[in-house]
């Protein structure tokens, strides 16, 4: 089968760019075709430049020449304005080939964000989504996005995974939790407004000096620009039991999960989450999980059970759940090791690619 490949790829890394690789390299196995990388180079949303115009430009040009042989396109979409704007280009430009193309959505909000907002965009996109072969969420809880717009048989859920070599075993999970003293918090994401790094910082500031004397916080991910990482260490300069790590990859990557008890992404993010990667990461190292109630999040994280919700924007809401946390750790082991299951036998990078190769293969199969 021949597939042109249309997704962003590392770098810079995030969860959907990683995911977008995986799937890729497994195509690269079995089939032939193009790959068109649409990564701006940035975690900035939107057209940023004069220059990326015209990288989109050109991008259009090569979607239009290579899609004209091809068995399968697949379009990952984006949830920004400028970025449904290219994607309708995308479609206007296949459109002959777009009942041969299937679109991956990694996100959630762009029924609210893009569809509800703009009518006139919603009725575009519904024209051109109507006609595709088929469509791929993360989770049930975003099904719903493309109701009315494609038939719910072309509605497909793929969940994310964790890469195996952050699968950490039960009995390292059971001796890490054996020295909770300090409590290790990991943050791993990027360090974007939304985010919820700022108000981990500011929970952990208002927290009393003697619980904070029982807390190590590390930080791990890149900035959207030069001026908020340089405010943010100097926020964190004072506090020697924070520590950021800059962006992490491989090895450094898995000690900072491995050593971690507690992963938190309170995560209000205007795009909306999917279905964040890191947590899916933080289960398979054996990680409690802090988070908010959030975009795709209540497929993957139930409150109690993986961890704890937090209220959004609220600093005081972390704050309180780590005095609730540190109160009672002889909880914590026991939700570590359910989140290592739960990661094991939902989410492991072998599950997703079969689940996504399924579907294509079958698209492909019956025409």
């Amino acid at each position: 089968m021949k597939i042109l490949f249309i997704a962003p790829l590392p770098p810079p890394i995030t969860g959907h760019s990683l995911a977008s690789q995986a799937l890729l390299e497994e195509i690269k196995k079995y089939h032939s075709g193009e790959v068109i990388n649409y990564n701006k180079g940035t975690l900035k949303q939107g057209f940023t430049s004069f220059k990326r115009a015209l990288e989109v430009i050109k991008l259009l040009y090569d979607i239009r020449i290579k899609s004209k042989n091809v068995d399968l396109i697949y379009l990952t979409i984006s949830q920004t304005l400028a970025g449904n704007i290219k994607d309708l280009l995308i479609y206007s430009l296949c459109f002959k080939k777009l009942p041969k193309m299937i679109i991956h959505l990694h996100g959630g909000g762009i029924r609210k964000l893009i569809f509800e907002k703009y009518r006139i965009l919603g009725a575009l996109n519904k024209f051109f989504i109507s006609r595709l072969g088929g469509v791929i969420v993360l989770g049930k809880s975003l099904a719903p996005i493309f109701k009315g717009m494609i038939s719910e048989d072309k509605i497909h859920i793929v969940p994310n995974f964790a890469e195996g070599y952050l699968f950490l075993s039960e009995d390292k999970i059971i001796e890490k939790f054996k020295s909770i003293a300090p409590l290790r918090i990991l943050f791993l994401s990027n360090l974007i407004p939304g985010k919820g790094h700022e108000e981990l910082f500011e929970a952990y500031k208002s927290l009393s000096r003697d619980l904070q004397k029982l807390i190590k916080i590390d930080f791990a991910g890149d900035f959207e620009s030069e001026s908020q990482r340089r405010n943010f260490l100097n926020k964190i300069k004072d506090f020697e039991a924070i520590e950021y790590h800059g962006v992490v990859y491989g090895e450094e990557k898995k000690k900072l999960f491995a050593k971690a008890h507690i992963f938190c992404l309170p995560t209000y993010y205007s795009y909306y989450e999917g279905q964040p990667i890191s947590i899916l990461e933080a289960y398979a190292s054996g990680c409690v999980v802090i988070t908010t109630n959030h975009g795709g999040i209540c497929d993957i994280f139930e409150d109690g059970e993986n961890g704890f919700y937090v209220e959004k924007r609220s600093s005081n809401s972390i704050k309180i759940t780590l005095e609730k946390i540190l109160e009672k750790k002889e909880i914590l082991l026991e939700i570590a090791l359910r989140n290592r299951r739960l990661a094991e036998e939902k989410y492991t990078r072998s599950n997703y690619i079969a689940s996504l190769t399924r579907i294509l293969q079958a698209f492909n199969n019956v025409r």
